[in-house]
């Protein structure tokens, strides 16, 4: 690769080669044209129009900017990476912003439907097999910390932050597959127990969820959302429910009919039961399980699990031989570790973004501008997963990364892109020294196979 320089017109420098590689397989596929058609901003077009502004805060994001004024820094001096994505140029971040500043309600509904087009197009959890296996999804609110003077903050639950005014984003999680089906931008005060029903409608939407499907899909909800009313609700629209109660009396009522207490040898300390109480307030059969830890000060802390799963698809779920069906306490463990695994679904997911993509440090003070920039993560993180699926086919070891490690150090190898004589990309040569780029040249170049651009190391 040092055979090439900067000074060379055909050879432009990038410091996020790989990304680059990105960059032309989505315009390839013109992956964002939903967008163009979809949603239309109220505002005059001087130099760039309002959706390709809109495209540059997404393509920042890919970048590794946690903040839109980062804009300028990461991409409006790297027109290499610019030409990747079909973009001549990049609009400065202020610009930028004034566009998200004029979004309105419409807008953002225009922006979820373009959103929800380009889902269904591209991902997997849309096309789910639903008579081979259920769909899996995990529902959850995180807070979002905001200036006190942004539209709808107020005083809420973030964790470890007490008297930290903000937002809370309510997410589905296509767990197998690690889509985010919905995300939806709430008040500071709310809770999971009033925010439920709208989620699942909005997934319904998304998915294209008929009766036949909702009932080979469970909801995997913690106990924010584990109240009578709303389990009810999951019930009645015939999903299958597996959640935790919300009720902490209920729970210290429901733990003292459990007649035998088993040991879990997964969590030391920890024991599960069976509740023999029957379930009379639900509308359909339910099999709850107790779970209790010893707290620092002797007294036990005490957790209800209710699911409508049958015992033998549990088994399946957690990959416990079918023939245990028969073994009552590891049919118990298997409930319960089934809830486990909650923690590396939507709360990892979460988590990922979180560090990986920023999306608590981009806050916007008006409510819709704040649901667009929303929405833009929400696509950036769709995007990075369905690149990571790509490459992972040809380099397995990638499938293990976290979008942290995609974004800092997969997708920024750095590199020349060569041009053709018409100014169409032609080469991405990755740098050598980098750790990651001769498992990355193989797999991008089979990525940007149909699109005729050759990804190499400059070797000669």
């Amino acid at each position: 690769m040092n055979e090439y320089t900067t000074s060379d017109p055909k050879r432009h420098f990038s410091e996020s080669a790989s990304l680059a590689a990105v960059g032309v397989f989505i315009h390839d596929r013109d992956m964002l044209r939903p967008i163009r058609e979809t949603v239309f901003i109220a505002q005059k077009t001087v130099k760039y129009t309002p959706v390709q502004k809109l495209c540059d805060a997404l393509v920042s994001i890919l970048a590794g900017a946690h903040g839109l004024v980062e804009i300028n820094s990461r991409l409006r001096d790297d027109p290499a990476l610019q030409l990747a994505f079909g973009r001549s140029a990049c609009a400065e971040q202020s610009v930028v912003q004034e566009t998200l500043d004029a979004c309105t309600a419409t807008n953002v509904t225009q922006m979820q439907g373009a959103v929800d087009v380009i889902y269904r197009r591209y991902s997997e959890g849309y096309r789910h097999d639903y008579q081979a296996a259920y769909q899996l999804l995990d529902v959850d609110l995180t807070g979002m910390p905001c200036g006190p003077k942004a539209a709808l903050a107020t005083k809420g639950y973030f964790s470890k932050q007490r008297y930290r005014r903000g937002r809370q984003l309510g997410r589905v999680v296509a767990t197998r597959y690690h889509e985010i089906v919905v995300d939806q931008l709430y008040a500071g005060n709310v809770y999971l127990r009033t925010t439920l029903p709208g989620l699942m409608l909005a997934a319904e939407q998304t998915l294209e969820l008929d009766g036949t499907k909702r009932s080979r899909t469970i909801l995997r909800i913690d106990a924010g959302g584990g109240s009578v009313d709303d389990i009810n609700w999951a019930l009645q629209q015939g999903y299958q429910v597996h959640a935790k109660d919300y009720s902490g009396q209920r729970v210290s009522i429901l733990a003292q009919s459990v007649t035998k207490w088993v040991d879990d040898p997964r969590v030391p300390g920890r024991q599960v039961g069976w509740v023999e109480a029957p379930a009379t307030e639900y509308v359909r059969p339910v099999r709850r399980i107790a779970a209790r830890c010893r707290r620092k000060d002797g007294r036990w802390a005490v957790g209800v699990i209710i699911s409508s799963v049958p015992p033998e698809d549990i088994l399946v779920l957690t990959g416990t031989p079918p023939e245990k069906i028969s073994d009552d306490e590891t049919v118990l463990r298997a409930y319960v570790y089934f809830y486990d695994q909650r923690g590396g679904g939507v709360e990892t997911v979460i988590k990922d973004d979180k560090q990986g993509l920023g999306i608590t440090k981009r806050n916007k003070k008006r409510f819709e501008a704040q649901q667009m920039v929303m929405l833009l993560g929400v696509l950036a993180h769709n995007i990075l997963v369905w690149v990571r699926r790509h490459l992972a086919a040809k380099v397995a070891r990638l499938a293990g990364y976290g979008l942290l490690r995609l974004v800092r150090d997969l997708l920024h190898v750095s590199g020349f892109i060569v041009l053709a004589a018409d100014g169409r990309i032609e080469q991405i040569v990755l740098n050598q020294a980098a750790p990651l780029a001769r498992h990355l040249a193989d797999a991008l170049g089979e990525l940007l196979a149909p699109t005729a651009v050759v990804v190499n190391l400059g070797e000669t």
